[in-house]
């Protein structure tokens, strides 16, 4: 996996699956980006809510528009058209919305109460990311 913040966010989440199989490899796919061999992450159009047509890769997994915007130009996308003039560096007048100080990291409680509750985790590979949840300090 490149390093960036693709993997940044998804990196922790592909290494619950990655025992020893090759770990995969998310992408940015859509407009302006080259196909994903792996799993590739589309924007989903805001107003139709369909995914942005990719052909390369194994997986597609679209994302709200606003999210893979942020995934691909590392910044919030300006939304509203601004009058005037701003100084240099100042993206919008209003203040800015405050961002994680880490890596978001679900609740381990409450991610292996849903696990357990699922039929599936009976089979071998969900209770292998249970377990491996349930004793390691992965979240």
């Amino acid at each position: 996996m490149e390093d960036g913040l693709v993997a940044d966010v998804f990196g922790p989440a592909l290494a619950l699956f990655s025992s020893g199989q090759p770990r995969r490899k998310p992408a940015l796919g859509g407009h302006g980006s080259p196909d994903a061999d792996d799993i590739a992450l589309v924007p989903r159009h805001p107003v139709t809510g369909r995914p942005w047509p990719d052909s390369g890769a194994a997986d597609v997994i679209p994302l709200a528009a606003e999210v893979w915007t942020w995934l691909a130009f590392d910044h919030d996308p300006v939304t509203a058209t601004v009058s005037g003039v701003l100084p240099a560096g100042v993206l919008r007048d209003d203040p800015l919305p405050q961002h994680p100080n880490g890596p978001f990291l679900p609740a381990r409680d409450v991610f292996l109460h849903t696990l357990a509750r699922l039929p599936a985790v009976r089979r071998p590979w969900l209770r292998t990311i249970y377990d491996r949840v349930r004793t390691d300090a992965f979240v």
